[in-house]
């Protein structure tokens, strides 16, 4: 598992994750549609994936490990409310606007949110300020989100 430390292990296994977000924006929008509610659709979402990520913190032998307290801080547990507003929102919005005009605006607000996280050391993330470099490469970025959503 020395390999699983690797920046390049880190970067492709982000890069499969990222590859799941149009696929599951596509996948709870039309379940959405068939459901004619997008909370619906949420809810069946986040039980799938609860059962799923109990599933694997069972495999790895860490479901004892399970805690309601921790010395985390409090904003810590309030992720989830970010995660349950992506769902909602790309399960209504994707079927109305397009998957990948929903996906390219999160990509879009994913940069400018990283771009401070990170240039602030925020939430407990590693500090990376922001550089000339850093800054062309972004709007390199976002000229592409417009532009992949242009007709």
């Amino acid at each position: 598992m020395e390999n699983a430390q690797h920046p390049l292990f880190y970067g492709i296994l982000m890069l499969v994750a990222g590859l799941g977000i149009p696929i599951f924006a596509a996948l709870n929008g039309e379940l959405g549609t068939k459901l004619q509610n997008p909370a619906l659709a949420a809810t069946v979402s986040l039980t799938v994936g609860v059962i799923a990520s109990l599933i694997f913190l069972a495999s790895l032998g860490s479901i004892h490990e399970l805690k309601l307290v921790s010395n985390a801080p409090v904003y810590s547990y309030f992720g989830g409310l970010f995660v349950i507003f992506y769902i909602l929102s790309i399960t209504w919005v994707a079927p109305k606007f397009g998957v990948g005009n929903a996906v390219a605006f999160v990509l879009l607000g994913q940069l400018l949110s990283m771009t401070i996280i990170d240039h602030y050391g925020l939430l407990g993330a590693l500090q990376n300020e922001i550089s000339l470099k850093r800054i062309i490469g972004l709007s390199f970025m976002a000229i592409g989100v417009f532009l992949a959503v242009r007709p």
